[in-house]
């Protein structure tokens, strides 16, 4: 089964990423980053919980675990009977908030035509190795393409926001404590409690 065929049920972890269409970005400015997220809000926090994400000017990668059905029959507006669609109203809240935020972009980059690949690719996460790594993996998804050295200097992504003490939408406490504690997450991501790329960090704090 292709990654974008995958089903989304109710309680369960999702590696959800994208790509742009050919050689195009998704995001050309700060102002592209801050709408996706605030759309993001509108559209999948009612019915899904963020544990981390990263977007970078070309694809973006989200971990989310889908709500319980109770949740999602509010948020859904859904009644006994159409609970067996569930999966389908889940793939298209995630299309829908993909093509408000394309509808935007074109308009404000005076261009035609799809942004995103078609049919966003979705993957479950079934156990705790896979999950850890997700996590790794994409905060160091800058490092990889080598736009900064640690995840800590990547403003578009839930890196700082986890070891913050603002509020926020994500799953911050489960997170770090999945990994032990806040020192354990640090040297995870490569960085000792004394490191100097904790000076970045601490300025976002």
């Amino acid at each position: 089964m292709n990654h974008h065929e995958i089903p989304l049920q109710p309680d369960v972890c999702y590696h959800i990423f994208n790509h742009a269409n050919g050689f195009e970005n998704l995001f050309v400015n700060d102002g592209n980053y801050q709408y996706f997220l605030k759309k993001f809000a509108t559209h999948i926090s009612p019915i899904a919980d963020t544990f981390a994400y990263c977007l970078m000017p070309n694809h973006f990668h989200l971990l989310v675990r889908i709500k319980p059905t109770a949740q999602l029959s509010e948020s859904l507006k859904l009644s006994e009977s159409s609970k067996a669609s569930i999966s389908n109203q889940l793939s298209k809240r995630f299309s829908n908030f993909f093509s408000a935020y394309a509808q935007s972009f074109n308009k404000q980059q005076n261009r035609k035509g799809s942004l995103f690949v078609s049919n966003f690719k979705r993957k479950e996460v079934s156990d705790d190795w896979y999950f850890a790594r997700l996590v790794h993996y994409i905060h160091y998804n800058p490092v990889k393409d080598g736009f900064v050295s640690h995840p800590a200097a990547w403003p578009h992504s839930s890196f700082v926001s986890l070891l913050s003490e603002k509020p926020t939408r994500l799953l911050r406490t489960e997170t770090i404590a999945f990994f032990g504690d806040r020192n354990s997450f640090l040297q995870i991501h490569g960085l000792e409690p004394d490191d100097q790329f904790l000076n970045i960090v601490n300025q976002h704090l």
